[in-house]
Order: C-alpha cells, then sequence, then structure tokens
C-alpha cells in the first residue's frame, strides 16, 4: 500500500549515514552516533492544527 517511511537524518546527531535495522520495521541505526531509533505514528489530532492563532485560541 505505502512504503516504509524512512528518516534524512538521525534525530540525535543530525547525521545522514543511516541504514535500517536488522530489529524490526521502523527502526533505523545511525552510523555516526551508535544509536538506534523507531519511527512511530502517534496518532492524529481532533480539530487539526490551527496556524495564526494564539494559546487562547483566538486571533
Amino acid at each position: 500500500m505505502s512504503e516504509r517511511a524512512a528518516p534524512f537524518y538521525c534525530p540525535y546527531c543530525g547525521d545522514e549515514d543511516l541504514r535500517p535495522s536488522e530489529e524490526g520495521h521502523g527502526v533505523w541505526e545511525c552510523g555516526s552516533c551508535n544509536r538506534a531509533f523507531r519511527l512511530s505514528f502517534i496518532g492524529l489530532l481532533a480539530k487539526g492544527l490551527r496556524h495564526g492563532t494564539d494559546e487562547g485560541g483566538t486571533r
């Protein structure tokens, strides 16, 4: 249906030396800082994003 999500850079060191891990789907390894991380979908926002509003919800 859709392709696997691929990160462009490591969220820890910012390097682009990434490869899929043998641990499983969504797990990536950084060759620069030697860390492993997982990409995951959290969910959809109930109301969506509103641009141009302050924290009180007014313009």
